[in-house]
């Protein structure tokens, strides 16, 4: 019987990979599995619209709509606007508390809210209401509504003058007036205010287009 071993039944020497190959698959494997993941959640989000809204209401928050629809009818305010102010303020967090002592979802000193308690005629108004998300949203309705009253209904001079105070906003205005300056976004001079106005414009559009029916559209 022949010894020699024939040259089919030989098994090929194993070559070992290079670390850097090793990496390199690893890589690919990784991005594949991402990949997959990305499309069955897309696929499941098309498939499940209740989850897709769970989704969006992590990223675009809303609570309180029917106290919302009816300060926005009281003020003749847009509802979306005071959505997004709130969005901007608090995230509709109840509860929050600034660092200047601004309070609840609308982010009201109470120092405003008496002022605001004030004009309104709130004469049973106490501090401790800015918690009760009817009563600040109300009286943030209110202060958004005496700004567009202020500035001729004027969103980005409203918008600056509750975050930054009716008193940057009048100088500002009056320097780029003695300027001839453009009293746009951009011209701001304060990047908080600024980057303020914007978020709060762009989510008004988002809330108008994601919550027509809760927003009362």
């Amino acid at each position: 019987m022949s010894t020699r071993t024939h040259a089919a039944t030989r098994r090929p020497a194993t070559r070992r990979r290079s670390p850097a190959t090793r990496r390199a698959v690893r890589r690919r494997r990784l991005r594949l599995g991402v990949g997959v993941a990305v499309v069955a959640l897309v696929a499941l989000l098309v498939s499940r619209p209740s989850l897709h809204d769970a989704v969006q209401e992590i990223a675009l928050p809303l609570r309180h709509e029917d106290i919302i629809r009816q300060q926005a009818a009281d003020k003749d305010l847009d509802p979306a606007l005071i959505a997004a102010v709130i969005y901007a303020e608090s995230r509709f967090r109840d509860g929050q508390r600034s660092a200047a002592g601004a309070e609840g979802l609308m982010q009201i000193t109470p120092r405003t809210a008496h002022e605001i308690a004030r004009k309104s005629g709130g004469t049973a108004f106490t501090t401790g209401d800015l918690a009760t998300p009817q009563v600040n949203i109300s009286y943030g309705a209110w202060y958004l509504r005496y700004l567009m009253g202020r500035y001729a209904a004027n969103r980005t001079f409203a918008l600056a003058a509750y975050n930054a105070g009716e008193g940057n906003v009048d100088r500002w205005i009056d320097r780029a007036r003695q300027r001839n300056a453009e009293l746009t976004i951009a011209a701001i001079p304060f990047a908080e205010t600024r980057n303020y106005v914007r978020r709060v414009l762009d989510a008004r559009e988002q809330y108008r287009a994601s919550y027509a029916d809760e927003l009362g559209y």
